[in-house]
């Protein structure tokens, strides 16, 4: 079966069908990685892999995090009997980029759908590529050499506004880290840095960092810049966390809805 990519919005996102023995052997890794660095977001319907195969796929893709979960599958889910850090997870309602506090955040993610919550729980994301390039050129200046601060902490505010003091002691033993709010890659290509665990800009007053950051997130989620994947069982879809931002919609706790994901490493430096 030769492979066929079809785009599903000007900016972001491709179906790709291609069969699951040509995924497994990495005869079209390169076309899959050269549409996730234009397109930010893929996914194949219909593939019925297991675990096991979806590590392999994974590592013709890159290298992945071997500590993520076990055998390279961790579970997404907001019940704690299935994942003990189901409170942290609840932050992933919200844009976000993943490794924002890493050297070198996640290249990609991939996620397959093994159970659906009958209400919510589908993902969007954004193509931050594509936001930077679209600012004015004026902006794109004012910009290009700030830096902002992130933080676990700042994070979990958009979960639990009035954290207790104990609560906000222990998302402070992460520690934070000065990121560019514009990511200029090996590529060449400029993308946007912001999203929840984005704190403050420094060298900006509060409130100018507040103001500046939410209107960054708020052109890089316009709806132009936006892929919403309105999940079936057995997708997988992968994306590539360098140059898109994220968030899963709300979904009930028990609504048993659970997600296997493998994290494909970050290839570049973040500083």
């Amino acid at each position: 079966m030769a492979i066929k990519i079809d785009h599903l919005t000007p900016y972001i996102g491709s179906e790709i069908k291609c069969d699951v023995d040509s995924l497994l052997s990495g005869s079209e890794a390169e076309t899959i990685r050269a549409d996730l660095e234009e397109r930010g977001v893929v996914f194949f319907r219909g593939l019925e892999i297991s675990d096991e195969q979806q590590v392999a796929i994974a590592r013709t893709l890159g290298n992945i995090v071997e500590s993520e979960g076990k055998d390279g599958i961790y579970k997404i889910s907001l019940d704690k009997g299935v994942n003990q850090r189901a409170e942290y997870l609840k932050g992933s309602l919200f844009w976000h980029f993943d490794g924002s506090l890493q050297p070198r955040p996640n290249y990609a993610a991939m996620l397959r759908a093994i159970k659906l919550s009958t209400v919510g729980g589908q993902t969007e994301f954004c193509n931050t590529y594509a936001a930077f390039d679209d600012l004015p050129e004026a902006e794109k200046r004012e910009i290009s050499t700030l830096r902002a601060i992130h933080s676990a902490e700042r994070s979990q505010y958009y979960v639990t506004p009035e954290m207790s003091y104990e609560e906000v002691k222990f998302w402070q033993q992460s520690p934070s880290k000065s990121c560019p709010l514009v990511w200029t890659h090996q590529s060449g290509r400029k993308s946007l840095l912001v999203g929840a665990t984005a704190d403050y800009v420094e060298g900006l007053s509060v409130e100018a960092s507040r103001a500046l950051l939410a209107r960054l997130r708020d052109w890089a989620t316009q709806p132009k810049y936006v892929y919403r994947h309105e999940w079936q069982v057995g997708d997988l879809l992968i994306w590539n966390n360098t140059g898109t931002m994220h968030r899963a919609l709300p979904y009930p706790e028990d609504g048993g809805r659970l997600m296997h994901r493998t994290i494909l490493a970050g290839e570049e430096e973040l500083h």
